[in-house]
């Protein structure tokens, strides 16, 4: 008998982790052998379970899934991560691809279609929906974001990203002190500098800049 292929599943609405969990778990050569609601939490959950996949959201509270991916293809490269996700923009697409994902699809997609990107990942093949696969070409052969531009986004620092998601989250700067294991005084020199950098003035205009980016729910 074959061994069974492992699955992590990173979202943070339960109803869609359980539905994916339950659709998933239909395929006999799959096992999900764990959840995660968040990219903090995905890292764990890869060290722990040593998945062969994850289909891993972007939008999360505390560390967003382009975050993530960063850090667990760092620490895992052999680690599959397929992006699901509402995100179909340039800037989403490219920091995704760029972050280490081997695949990005929509949450749009059928059961069919899922099921084939996830077993074209795990034989090794990336896969990208359609729609995202001709816009990754387009850009390329433009010269154009997905190629080569590079964003207000990208510019921030790996800190800074992460700050102004837990900001925007309404966290206090003890709070994300102590969740980044760094000073008040750290997080608030982050904080000053990433919003010189985005011309921002407050943190309403940075809770708005967030909701553009899809780093929190409107």
């Amino acid at each position: 008998m074959s061994k069974k292929s492992r699955l992590l599943i990173v979202e943070d609405h339960t109803i869609l982790r359980e539905g994916l969990r339950a659709l998933l778990s239909s395929e006999p050569n799959w096992e999900v052998v764990g959840q995660a609601s968040d990219g903090h939490e995905a890292i764990h959950a890869v060290r722990m379970l040593q998945p062969d996949l994850i289909i891993m959201d972007l939008s999360m509270p505390k560390m967003n899934g382009i975050e993530a991916i960063k850090e667990i293809k760092t620490r895992y490269p052999k680690v599959k991560v397929l992006t699901l996700t509402v995100h179909n923009t340039d800037q989403h697409i490219r920091s995704a691809l760029l972050a280490g994902a081997d695949g990005y699809v929509l949450k749009d997609v059928t059961h069919k279609e899922l099921v084939l990107a996830i077993q074209s990942l795990l034989d090794d093949k990336p896969f990208l929906s359609p729609g995202i696969s001709h816009r990754v070409i387009s850009g390329f052969l433009d010269q154009g974001q997905l190629s080569g531009e590079t964003t207000t986004w990208e510019k921030l620092s790996h800190r800074e990203r992460q700050i102004i998601k837990l900001v925007a989250e309404g966290n206090t700067n003890k709070d994300i002190a102590g969740f980044l294991s760094i000073s008040p005084k750290t997080v608030e020199k982050h904080r000053s500098n990433l919003m010189k950098k985005l011309q921002l003035h407050n943190t309403s205009q940075l809770t708005l800049f967030a909701m553009e980016q899809g780093l929190i729910s409107h």
